[in-house]
């Protein structure tokens, strides 16, 4: 973050350790977190706006902070940045060379492995769970990845006709397979399946599979959005990012669920959801094929129950009534 410094550190992206999703001035930042959901941010210290974006961020989107100090500010506003929540402090030059930044590369790679919880500063700034008018049906969004198809029939199967709530689906598949994963889950359930369109309006009692080659996002209003930026640590569609906007539209009247699957795609979203008083839950190891999502769930707190395959169904039956 911070006007220019994308020219000024143009060989910073020179290893493929790190991979750049854009960048963007203080006063979008949280936007753009909540967009790209990044593994780890550089941010330039040249005003006083840095630190209120720190402080956003932390609050809303905690994420790993490097913090750059290019000696504009007084040393002092620099510590102030740790307190907001950023990691890592570095002093910046005038003209760094190369070997500056393959170190700050060094660095970046090793915070982005960190861990980082909602920043106590910024708590009082929290934005509603939900703002606007309540939602008008409770929703249901499930991520899932490798093994995942069979784990998502064994889940729908259980459930009614009449469920009173959409279910949105977000499932790691190679490009082309959505559409037939959606006739074959048809087979499998009850309810109606279809591959999800741009600005379609969510029903209770469908699903809507999230298409090859688009994020699918949720609206407040109860639709769906395609978007086509480019994919999120290397997924699109992306589990986080349906989670994470299903969040922000239906609040506690979202119900969240994150099957088998490789990786940590969805565990943030998932985490959003159970923040602003929706529900979670995450497939437990025993059930799992590959237990990579759910467990990095797990591990941030994300999950308010950890369930068996065979009793994530039923609980969504129960929960819906009340949500």
């Amino acid at each position: 973050m911070g006007g220019g410094l994308r020219m000024l550190a143009r060989t910073l992206f020179d290893s493929d350790s790190l991979t750049s999703v854009g960048e963007c001035g203080f006063s979008e930042s949280l936007q753009t977190v909540r967009a790209e959901i990044p593994d780890v941010l550089l941010v330039d210290l040249t005003s006083v706006e840095a630190l209120d974006a720190i402080e956003r961020i932390m609050a809303e989107r905690p994420t790993p902070i490097l913090v750059l100090d290019p000696g504009v500010l007084p040393r002092e506003e620099a510590f102030r940045a740790l307190t907001l929540g950023a990691l890592d402090v570095a002093e910046r030059p005038p003209s760094p060379g190369p070997e500056y930044w393959q170190a700050t590369a060094r660095r970046l790679t090793m915070l982005a492995q960190v861990r980082v919880v909602r920043h106590v500063q910024g708590k009082l700034k929290r934005l509603a769970a939900h703002e606007g008018p309540e939602p008008p049906f409770p929703l249901v969004a499930i991520a899932a990845s490798l093994g995942g198809p069979k784990a998502i029939s064994q889940v729908l199967r259980v459930i009614p006709k009449k469920f009173p709530a959409p279910v949105a689906i977000c499932q790691h598949i190679s490009d082309g397979f959505t559409e037939g994963l959606a006739h074959w889950l048809a087979t499998e359930t009850a309810l109606r399946v279809l591959e999800a369109a741009h600005d379609q309006q969510m029903e209770p009692g469908t699903v809507y599979i999230a298409p090859s080659g688009a994020h699918m996002l949720v609206r407040p209003e109860g639709k769906l959005a395609l978007d086509t930026r480019p994919p999120v640590r290397g997924f699109r569609p992306s589990c986080d990012l349906l989670l994470s906007s299903a969040s922000e539209a239906f609040g506690r009247r979202c119900i969240g669920v994150i099957l088998t699957g490789m990786g940590r795609d969805g565990a943030r979203g998932l985490k959003d959801i159970r923040e602003r008083g929706g529900r979670t839950i995450a497939q437990n190891e025993e059930t799992c094929v590959v237990y990579g999502m759910p467990r990095e769930a797990v591990l941030i707190g994300a999950a308010e129950e950890v369930l068996p395959l065979d009793r994530i169904g039923a609980t969504l039956r129960e929960w819906v009534e009340t949500c």
